[in-house]
């Protein structure tokens, strides 16, 4: 596929996105979930042959080496609740119980060590031995290129079970870990504690570190949808503790993320994406994910999608998302979802079996797509109700003047196909769902601007009759 200089402005920005990050896009082959419904359910999509390979993500480690991983990876969605001992128990037992040692590494935080504190009293409310390390650049007086190579530290960080890092801004700990790509002694320490057996946990900028890539200082998700990312800037390589395969982000339903996980997916040839949502967690060994905590994950499966360069801006056809809520399961490797037992004694949801009841009879649009939670809200309702498809909005409402985009937007449709299924529970109290295999396509729009202008009244009312407001006691007033 060539690009024109002469195309539309929202060409060059698929030029931005797709090729600035030196990368190709990906039309994936491969199987993916998607919840179907009764009522005339879409047909899948067809595969499509890519046009180009795309490079692998960066790897911090080989594939030989992944073969060596035997740890936990926890990634945290951000907003991680101190009463939340589902998580925080967890963590500790996987560390291998009471009396297991972390070191907690505050490298994100605005105040480090406030964060770092915090934790490590967390940890310790739990029967762990936990120690906040000096490794931030927030610490003025710290040499960071000695901390990181300080034989006294580093012999800490082999003689723990656990490592933890805070929340704040995941670049801070890219820069002082793996500064250039380059794996620091400390760096090197964490990974033997993985290898090992230990637990690699991390909560929102934490979190972002898991995957190989990571969104660096990313802007708005609608920017990211509109290719306005520069590599090493915006994106920038992470530490890799998930593996080359799968793309992690946090604050992910609350922020409506899962906007700016596609499209770095297909830039970066990720098939597999993985949004955790706030005090929620992923506890990942292996290929084998289980989530935990508050709330749920949202799993999109780039596997079997198609787009349509031509267009000139984000589009494809058939992603599959897969909502992962409280005590579920899911299989990297055989695309398995597994429902907690709750659900399993709760109510299932599948369009094609018998006895399909759903609840939901009203047509249902999104103005705001991207908005808290919009997703998985529309997943819920979607497999439990009459409609074969819901649809939603993406754009920006107030563009900066002159902005040459201002007028690009997105339409999201989601709908059912063959795959979909779902269960329900009220056994924990308002009804929670599991959401597998319902796919999702993205369509740019044009937007007018400005999006909206006063009422100037409307002259239809001038041919009707004039309402007479009426007191409580029935007089005209």
């Amino acid at each position: 596929m060539t690009f024109s200089s002469s195309a539309h402005p929202a060409l060059s920005a698929v030029r931005h996105l797709l090729l600035l990050a030196g990368t190709s896009l990906v039309l994936a082959t491969a199987h993916a979930a998607t919840p179907a419904k009764p009522a005339a359910p879409a047909s899948a999509p067809k595969q499509q042959a890519p046009a180009a390979a795309a490079p692998a993500p960066v790897q911090l480690v080989s594939p030989a080496d992944a073969n060596l991983i035997r740890g936990h990876a926890v990634p945290i969605g951000g907003a991680l609740k101190s009463d939340n001992d589902e998580v925080w128990n967890r963590l500790v037992a996987l560390a291998g119980g009471k009396g297991s040692r972390f070191v907690v590494l505050g490298t994100a935080s605005e105040d480090p060590e406030q964060s770092a504190k915090q934790v490590v009293e967390l940890l310790q409310r739990r029967g762990a031995v936990a120690e906040a390390l000096p490794v931030a650049p927030k610490f003025s007086w710290v040499d960071l290129n000695k901390v990181v190579r300080d034989p006294a530290l580093i012999a800490k960080v082999r003689n723990a079970k656990g490592v933890f890092f805070t929340g704040g801004s995941q670049e801070r700990i890219v820069d002082v870990l793996y500064p250039g790509g380059q794996v620091t002694p400390m760096l090197e320490a964490i990974w033997d504690v993985y290898r090992k057996g230990g637990v690699v946990a991390g909560t929102s900028a934490g979190a972002a570190i898991m995957s190989t890539v990571m969104f660096r200082d990313a802007p708005s998700v609608i920017s990211i949808m509109k290719g306005r990312w520069t590599e090493g800037k915006q994106i920038d390589r992470g530490l890799g503790f998930v593996g080359p395969d799968l793309f992690i982000d946090q604050h992910f339903l609350k922020r409506g993320r899962f906007g700016r996980m596609i499209p770095l997916m297909l830039a970066k040839g990720y098939k597999l994406g993985l949004g955790v949502e706030e005090n929620s967690a992923a506890v990942i060994k292996g290929d084998e994910v289980e989530v935990i905590g508050g709330k749920g994950a949202l799993l999109i499966d780039l596997s079997e999608i198609k787009t349509d360069l031509t267009l000139g801006a984000l589009n494809l056809t058939g992603a599959r998302l897969t909502y992962l809520d409280h005590g579920d399961r899911y299989n990297l490797k055989t695309r398995v979802t597994t429902p907690a037992a709750v659900k399993l004694r709760g109510q299932k949801l599948d369009p094609a079996g018998p006895g399909y009841k759903p609840y939901y009879t009203d047509p249902l649009f999104y103005s705001d797509m991207l908005g808290d939670s919009a997703i998985s809200n529309g997943m819920h309702y979607l497999i439990d109700s009459v409609l074969p498809e819901i649809r939603g909005l993406a754009f920006e409402a107030a563009p900066k003047p002159g902005e040459s985009l201002a007028d690009l937007g997105f339409v999201f449709r989601l709908y059912k196909g063959p795959g979909s299924v779902g269960w329900s529970t009220d056994e924990l109290g308002p009804e929670d769902y599991t959401v597998v295999n319902l796919y999702l396509d993205i369509t740019p729009v044009r937007l007018p601007q400005p999006l909206y202008q006063p009422w100037a009244g409307d002259k239809r009312r001038e041919t009707q009759p004039a309402v007479v407001e009426r007191d409580a006691g029935g007089a005209s007033k």
